[in-house]
């Protein structure tokens, strides 16, 4: 599973950093995307999510901290998919004023050369 789960994230980031270093924006915006997807993924998986774990002690007094499931990857995770979804909400708007000013998406502002 461990390598299954490697190779996603390496061409999640490995896409997502080719898409940024392309000219158009639209793809620099599909690149950051996918970074961050690579980035969520990458702090869940090194947070050791466990299945099945409760999320906190269930009997009163001391107990095991190794068998309660670990909530900060998760919350880590869920403030970055808010963030990521405002800050690609506001790249597309720019993306719009933009092309809107100059006619194109290209980063430049000239069409590529076919």
């Amino acid at each position: 599973m461990e390598i299954v789960l490697a190779t996603a994230i390496a061409f999640l980031a490995g896409s997502g950093v080719w898409l940024l270093l392309r000219p158009r924006t639209f793809q620099v915006i599909v690149g950051l995307s996918l970074a961050s997807y690579a980035i969520n993924l990458f702090i869940l998986v090194m947070g050791r999510v466990q299945v099945g774990a409760p999320p906190v002690l269930q009997s009163r007094g001391p107990g095991d901290a190794a068998l309660v499931a670990d909530p900060l990857p998760q919350a880590l995770i869920l403030t970055a998919i808010v963030i990521g979804f405002a800050t690609t909400a506001l790249f597309l708007v720019l993306l719009l004023a933009a092309r809107g000013q100059s006619g194109t998406d290209h980063v430049d502002g000239r069409e590529p050369e076919q």
